[in-house]
């Protein structure tokens, strides 16, 4: 899919925005990293911190990655996006994300089942209302638009958004990683951001993706999708010191992140063949013995999805990533790492 874009990704946040984070983002932008993103889950949001970084920046795009559907009606989302894209200058790209039962029913109070069927209905809502060519009417089985229920007010009627959008189509990347979910990114989404991704599923993932393409009937959409994917990159000398940077979190998402029978992230690693493994950081971590699991995950599960060790090292392994269907890696660091991250990626 051609050469490498790179972006920046500021990740979640803990006990407050994260040191540095404007500098970084402002050297990304300066050293022509391609875009930036912020990310949400039950904390703070995705579309607050990219408005007031982004407004800090002249030419790399804002991306969500992502807003989870469950926090907003479609329509809500349509004015953050179309707002954003006004504010930006065209820069904005909105990525949607189901994120998973635990958050969505814990914390959004919202049933999650069907989440392929909601996806669907929620993009072609937003994109109706960005394409804002009439009022926008949607009676589907998750979405009402206007409102029919019993428990109205019989009142509501198709309107159109005051604002006229900046651009009529907006793009929508979808954050995915089961494979009917990464089909339907490449079927109705503009891109697909994909979590761990590993260039050893690189086949698989990209038949998902030629059944979304061949679904849409868009002749040239494989040509124009963008594939972007979060890439830990971890340099150092000792190889397995740096591996421990990144153990915490592989054991976090394959074994904690999620209920035992319905984690995503547990499925993405079980079908890279770690399943064993992530099997027993599960019962570990669920246990409540998280420096154990971290300690189980091995260097060639780390080195699966992130880039560790010498620089001489990473350049090598970083070859393997070239030749995926990922169009664009999205990286984290401090400003003073960003040039030579982008000299890695790109150079």
């Amino acid at each position: 899919m051609g050469d490498l874009k790179i972006g920046y990704s500021t990740g979640y946040w803990s006990k407050g925005p994260p040191p540095g984070a404007l500098e970084a983002i402002q050297e990304a932008d300066r050293l022509g990293y391609d875009s930036f993103w912020t990310a949400e889950a039950y904390g703070s949001d995705s579309l607050t911190p990219l408005a007031w970084w982004g407004s800090h920046t002249e030419r790399i795009k804002l991306g969500t990655s992502i807003v989870q559907m469950s926090a907003r009606t479609p329509a809500a989302t349509a004015m953050s996006a179309i707002t954003l894209d006004h504010l930006s200058g065209g820069r904005f790209i909105l990525g949607l994300g189901a994120s998973g039962p635990q958050v969505v029913e814990g914390w959004y109070g919202r049933p999650y089942p069907k989440p392929l069927a909601r996806t669907r209905e929620y993009v072609q809502i937003v994109r109706e209302i960005v394409k804002r060519e009439k009022p926008t009417e949607f009676h589907g089985d998750h979405y009402d638009l206007p409102y029919l229920g019993d428990d109205g007010m019989g009142l509501g009627k198709p309107l159109k958004s005051t604002v006229h959008p900046l651009r009529n189509e907006i793009p929508i990347y979808l954050g995915a990683e089961g494979p009917k979910n990464v089909s339907l990114a490449a079927e109705i989404c503009d891109g697909w951001l994909p979590l761990f991704f590993s260039p050893k599923d690189d086949g698989w993932y990209r038949e998902r993706l030629r059944i979304g393409f061949e679904a849409s009937g868009e002749a040239d959409k494989a040509d124009r999708f963008e594939v972007a994917s979060m890439l830990t990159i971890i340099p150092g000398d000792d190889v397995e010191e740096c591996a421990d940077l990144m153990r915490p979190m592989v054991a976090l998402y394959a074994g904690g992140m999620g209920a035992k029978d319905v984690n995503f992230h547990f499925d993405v690693f079980a079908r890279m063949g770690w399943e064993h493994i992530a099997t027993q950081v599960q019962e570990l971590y669920l246990e409540g013995k998280k420096q154990e699991a971290a300690a189980l995950i091995p260097l060639e599960m780390v080195e699966d999805v992130a880039l560790v060790g010498p620089i001489d090292k990473i350049r090598d392994d970083l070859a393997r990533w070239r030749e995926t269907c990922l169009t664009t890696v999205l990286v984290s660091g401090r400003a003073d790492q960003l040039e030579m991250l982008a000299d890695l990626v790109t150079g």
